[in-house]
């Protein structure tokens, strides 16, 4: 129980911060850990950790990406959160930041709960599956609770803009992944024949998918793409043809939550162990003209691991402009976490 206890304790302290500003990063020390909410790094310390954040702004104005990485999350040494939020619409940049800055600490406050609330009932049997079901409880928890707090604020318009969430939980060696929208993770492991795999951990929530448009179309919105899109499925009313928002899931756009879009994460996880290398979290801006074996050869072939996200973007935007010219380039996002210290 004095576990429990200090986990509590360690919420309370994490709403107080004080930040520190170094080479254009903003970190925000805690006793509990240090959060990034800018491009540059940050080492866990107490594990082999390590994140590596770049943002890039597009052609569209305003950058509507926005990011987390939070070291010590949960108050233990071996825990990181790392998120990354894309917005849309008019105001989808203000979305993204405050699903950001409300989506972690809602989560570990629900987490906290479930494990106090478990050791209670069930003492010390805390085994794999159930941390896991721990976790996704809170996690949807955490969503409603977001997108409640959203859709009642007075200070921001959310009804025609939103925002997507990916994030990814390491504790030890499980990592539990969310997504809500089309952000991306992709994990880099260590094949046979030694080589790297891609691995992709998340599934895009695109309207076509058979399950989401099915959702959709009971709830009586539609789905289809304009004549001068091709391919690109979108959430239309059922009277006309608005709001055409290119994904089945996110925070915000209450225009059409009452017609299937919704904004629960599919929560996954994944054991990590020796083979896996690096995870990479990106927004839809690098996955549109990057493939995922693409964006792990870019990053495994950086020398710097401190340049990687940052190698990964830049070569994103070089992509838009080679193969999308009559296109504006997007906002394009990525954290790299690397999982272990590297090779002396």
């Amino acid at each position: 129980m004095r576990q429990i206890s200090s986990m509590l304790q360690g919420l309370a302290r994490s709403m107080s911060l004080g930040k520190e500003r170094k080479g254009g990063e903003e970190k925000e020390e805690e006793e509990q850990g240090t959060v990034l909410r800018t491009s540059g790094t940050l080492w866990g310390e107490g594990s082999e950790t390590f994140a590596a954040v770049c943002s890039r702004r597009g052609e569209k104005g305003t950058n509507q990406d926005c990011s987390i990485v939070w070291e010590g999350f949960g108050c233990q040494d071996d825990s990181i959160f790392c998120g990354i939020f894309d917005g849309h619409g008019q105001w989808g940049h203000y979305v993204a930041k405050a699903v950001r800055d409300s989506l972690p600490p809602s989560l570990l406050c629900h987490w906290q709960e479930a494990v106090a609330l478990a050791s209670l009932i069930d003492g010390e049997k805390m085994h794999c599956d159930y941390q896991f079901d721990l976790w996704r409880q809170s996690y949807l928890a955490a969503a409603a609770a977001v997108d409640e707090e959203l859709h009642r604020s007075r200070r921001l318009d959310a009804f025609n803009s939103g925002c997507t969430a990916l994030s990814v939980v390491k504790q030890g060696d499980m990592m539990v992944v969310a997504n809500v929208g089309d952000s991306r993770a992709v994990l880099a492991t260590t094949s046979d024949d030694g080589g790297l795999t891609a691995v992709q951990l998340t599934v895009d929530s695109k309207p076509n998918l058979p399950q989401e448009k099915e959702r959709i179309r009971q709830c009586k919105g539609r789905v289809h793409c304009l004549g001068d899109e091709p391919g690109v499925h979108r959430v239309w009313l059922p009277d006309r043809d608005a709001p055409g928002l290119a994904m089945s899931r996110a925070f915000g756009d209450y225009c059409v939550k009452d017609y299937g879009v919704i904004s629960a994460p599919e929560v996954t996880r994944r054991r990590v162990t020796a083979r896996d290398q690096f995870v990479i979290l990106a927004t839809d801006g690098v996955w549109d003209v990057l493939s995922n074996e693409e964006a792990v050869r870019v990053v495994a072939t950086t020398p710097d691991r401190e340049k990687a996200a940052k190698r990964l973007v830049e070569c994103a935007v070089r992509a838009w402009r080679r193969k999308r010219r009559d296109v504006a380039v997007d906002d394009c996002s990525a954290i790299c976490l690397f999982l272990h210290s590297p090779a002396s």
